[in-house]
């Protein structure tokens, strides 16, 4: 009966957050393939603790958190794939398939130049309207790291895609 409890708590959290946790994952890493990969790898790994979750205060933070581990593994490796291509071959200029509209592409472009740390926190703040407390417990740093990687990332968007554009996004975004 406890198992079947659990296993219906987690059907339902798992109903609940896929979509959000795979949204999480795409703007992270740029890849729309890999969003739903780096999900599913999250709540597998949920699954296999979630006797010691379900009983946790927060854990959607926790599955954040995941995420953006796991994502960090995913570029990680993807950078240490390229520079070992890039020793036996020149790169091709990379083209943009799909009907993106160049605004998203200049975004994400600009996205993919940030740090780690300081992308995941613009996301999870301005994409996710996650509190400041809240991007903290999903990325297992402090408050204060938080808003100053948040602030370092928004300064260097402003840099790269000017402060119209930016002011443009964070303003974009509260009128939804």
């Amino acid at each position: 009966m406890v198992l079947e409890d659990a296993s219906a708590e987690f059907h339902e959290f798992f109903e609940r957050h896929y979509a959000e946790l795979a949204r999480l994952a795409h703007l992270l890493t740029g890849e729309t393939d890999a969003a739903d990969d780096l999900a599913a790898d999250a709540l597998l790994a949920l699954w296999q603790r979630w006797d010691r979750l379900r009983q946790a205060d927060h854990p959607l933070a926790y599955a954040r958190g995941v995420v953006a581990n796991l994502a960090r593994g995913r570029i990680r490796n993807a950078v240490r794939e390229r520079r070992r291509i890039t020793q036996f071959w020149s790169r091709d200029p990379e083209t943009v398939e799909g009907p993106d509209m160049a605004a998203v592409l200049d975004v994400r472009a600009a996205l993919a130049r940030l740090p780690f740390r300081k992308r995941a926190c613009v996301v999870l703040r301005h994409a996710f309207d996650l509190s400041e407390k809240d991007t903290a417990a999903a990325l297992g740093i402090s408050v204060g790291t938080v808003k100053s990687q948040t602030s370092k990332g928004m300064a260097e968007l402003e840099r790269i895609l000017g402060a119209s554009a930016v002011g443009n996004l964070v303003s974009g975004r509260r009128n939804r």
